[in-house]
């Protein structure tokens, strides 16, 4: 069995809070109740990204860099896929990394 068999990457639902608040002080900071990227080995949440472009945090006592690793993918495609998806799945305003793109985009010149 490898390491990723009964791996499940997934959004954040809010009865996720208590674990949540677990896991960041597992990682020594604090889970503000924003929505996350989590990765989840069996039903054991191991790693959590924020959707808003902060710092993830993780279990210590598990190898989770790979974890990390793959949500920050995973947060990349999702940003990616535009601001509609993000509405789609009930996720307003839109994470840092859209509005950042948006914000920066030059105007078309005439």
């Amino acid at each position: 069995m490898g390491m990723f068999d009964d791996l499940t990457l997934r959004l954040s639902a809010p009865d996720d809070a208590l674990a949540l608040g677990r896991l960041a002080r597992l990682d020594s900071t604090l889970y503000d109740g924003s929505p996350v990227l989590i990765a989840e080995m069996g039903r054991e949440l191991v790693a959590a990204l924020p959707l808003d472009g902060g710092a993830a945090f993780a279990d210590p006592f598990r190898r989770s860099a790979e974890l990390v690793a793959l949500l920050r993918l995973r947060l990349q495609q999702l940003a990616a896929a535009g601001e509609a998806d993000w509405r789609a799945a009930g996720l307003s305003p839109a994470p840092r990394a859209v509005r950042r793109r948006r914000r920066y985009r030059a105007p078309a010149s005439a």
